[in-house]
């Protein structure tokens, strides 16, 4: 049930100080960001449809856009502070002075004398007085949300979210053991270490291309946060079992949960966008896993849910959410979303549980799991559903990490933190349905 509100996690942009010679891609950069700035499509889909239809840029070119830009939709609002009248350029330009590595000589020739007047001027402006929601790089509205919900430790939660994200990747264990993989990687001198909380989870260090290792393309990995990963080890699926995906996207947790079922049983992945099924397709061609049934759905009430009412042992609900716990991968969602998308967003999420539920059997689990950081996308959803629902109980997440000998110190719920674990935001509430 994936919706163009649920970012794609996978992406990555990693921030590096560009080369000398970076600066040739000035233009193509500039003439992205002036469509990104309307927010009318995802930025990771501008940056792809530009990338398929100009083959000539080498990847350096396209790194130093990709970083360009995002790193702009990160300090949006500080820029456009001391960038003042912030037209694109301006803010582009700002950016590559204050925070892209790019020093005053590399903009001689580049830019006009008044320009780089200005850019020395503008590279020493002081912020400190501006607001904290300003200084934080957040808009009013969700600075105010945040604020109220995190305290003191705000802050540091945003400096969290404004730092590109590591690159985490899956060891398929249908096929490989963690421990072969780092060895594999040691070898070739790929720096990588073992994820603190999932057994499954490798961390690399920097971004090597993946795409074209043996690991990757024989589907002895997978590109997934960690933080995704502990979704799938939370709903802890057995042999045998009949599961479901119920918001699959392009799979991600769908082949994760295949493998903890070690290929037996059937799991059922659904979804309303044909395009994200597709997507799956090839992943799971390459992740040898025979049990995954993809199903396109047409909402969350499609008469295929209904005939499978009370079948299932375990469901997994990652439900579209404003996203805004991938703001280190998708910094343009605080500027997309607002308060009037989150209503639409929540009434889509209750929906969804609702409907989901009815898949549980007596007994089974059921996961509800977001990448919000927002109480009314989170535990506000759980609570309305077990007032409503009193056959379902709350298991703390505690208890279901410890079962799964994860060492994470979790009360009722999963809140992963950017700024503690160094993963995506996630939430999740695990409810067990009475036998």
């Amino acid at each position: 049930m994936s919706t163009s509100h649920k970012p794609r996690r996978p992406q990555d942009h990693r921030g590096k100080a560009p080369e000398p010679n970076a600066l040739p891609a000035l233009a193509a950069a500039l003439d992205i960001l002036e469509q990104v700035l309307t927010f009318e499509r995802p930025t990771d889909a501008v940056l792809s449809y530009h990338f398929r239809n100009e083959p000539k840029l080498g990847s350096h070119d396209r790194a130093f856009i990709a970083e360009a830009v995002y790193g702009v939709l990160r300090r949006l609002r500080g820029l456009q502070v001391i960038a003042a009248p912030a037209t694109p350029r301006r803010l582009l330009l700002a950016w590559l002075a204050r925070h892209g590595g790019v020093n005053m000589r590399q903009f001689e020739g580049v830019v006009k004398d008044d320009e780089l007047a200005w850019l020395k001027e503008m590279k020493a402006a002081d912020l400190s007085t501006q607001p904290e929601s300003v200084r934080l790089e957040l808009p009013d509205w969700l600075y105010e949300r945040l604020h109220a919900r995190f305290g003191d430790h705000l802050p540091a939660l945003a400096e969290a979210l404004n730092r590109p994200a590591p690159l985490d990747l899956r060891v398929n264990s249908v096929k490989m053991a963690r421990d072969d993989v780092l060895k594999m990687f040691a070898a070739e001198g790929i720096a990588a270490t073992a994820t603190p909380y999932s057994p499954l989870g490798i961390r690399m260090q920097g971004k090597p291309a993946l795409q074209k290792h043996p690991l990757f393309i024989e589907g002895g990995v997978e590109v997934q946060d960690e933080g995704s990963q502990l979704l799938g080890l939370l709903l802890a699926p057995r042999r045998g079992e009949m599961v479901c995906d119920f918001c699959a996207g392009a799979g991600g947790k769908t082949l994760l949960l295949g493998a903890l079922m070690a290929n037996t049983g059937r799991l059922y992945a659904y979804d309303v966008s044909e395009k994200r099924l597709n997507n799956l397709k090839p992943r799971l061609a390459r992740s040898g896993l025979s049990n995954v049934h993809p199903q396109l759905i047409a909402h969350e009430r499609d008469p295929k849910i209904k005939r499978l009412a009370g079948k299932f042992d375990r469901v997994l609900v990652d439900a579209p959410c404003s996203g805004l716990g991938t703001l280190r991968r998708n910094p343009d969602l605080k500027w997309r979303q607002s308060p009037e998308s989150l209503m639409e967003l929540t009434a889509k999420q209750a929906a969804i549980l609702e409907s989901a539920a009815r898949l549980v059997k007596a007994g089974g689990r059921l996961v509800y799991a977001t990448c919000s950081l927002l109480e009314e996308e989170n535990e506000g959803i759980v609570q309305a559903f077990l007032a409503a629902h009193p056959d379902y109980r709350l298991v703390p997440v505690g208890e279901a990490l410890a079962a799964q000998n994860i060492a994470l110190d979790m009360g009722e719920y999963l809140r992963l933190d950017p700024a503690v674990h160094n993963t995506d935001g996630f939430f999740a509430a695990v409810l067990e349905k009475s036998a």
